[in-house]
């Protein structure tokens, strides 16, 4: 997958994120762009400026009319830097930002209805790790923890039951 086709895939996602807020939220004055006397851009929790701004796109939604919605708009100004708007806010996301953001994004997800689809979508695009870094280790009720290193979503945990591990043993051996 190349570098456009991953921008527009993490723009497909927000966009998703962005219309799952349908309450309105409390949010401090949204043309504030000021922490003592520095942009959110320019804090030490860059993650929390873009959560805030999706905050403040959120609320500004719920007021404009039902046709117009903010727009995400996501820019690699460099290797190592994402630069995110929301509705007229800007933030710049340095790799480990990057990192609490999916991190962030995701524990979120996995509370949410619906559910993620249990069979992989047609067309779904990703990025696929190769021979990733594994840890296991074993649970006090005998499941198996099992985390693997994703070179996007970093490292990420499955728990499972030990008929599972038999069971995946049994599909990874298969001929």
């Amino acid at each position: 997958m190349n570098l456009q086709e991953q921008i527009g895939a993490l723009e497909t996602g927000v966009d998703q994120l962005i219309q799952a807020v349908t309450a309105p939220r409390d949010v401090e004055d949204a043309s504030d762009q000021h922490v003592n006397g520095t942009t959110a851009a320019q804090t030490e929790q860059p993650v929390e400026a873009a959560v805030d701004a999706v905050d403040a796109a959120a609320g500004a939604h719920v007021e404009q009319q039902a046709d117009e919605k903010p727009t995400l708009h996501i820019e690699r100004p460099g290797q190592n830097e994402i630069t995110m708007s929301i509705g007229g806010k800007s933030v710049t996301l340095h790799p480990l930002q990057v990192g609490q953001l999916i991190e962030e994004l995701s524990n979120a997800r996995a509370s949410m209805e619906p559910e993620v689809p249990p069979d992989l979508p047609a067309g779904w695009r990703f990025v696929s790790t190769r021979n990733p870094v594994m840890a296991v280790q074993k649970q006090t009720n005998g499941d198996r923890l099992l985390v693997m290193r994703h070179t996007g979503h970093g490292w990420v945990p499955f728990q499972f039951s030990p008929d599972m591990v038999i069971q995946m043993y049994m599909m990874l051996t298969q001929k």
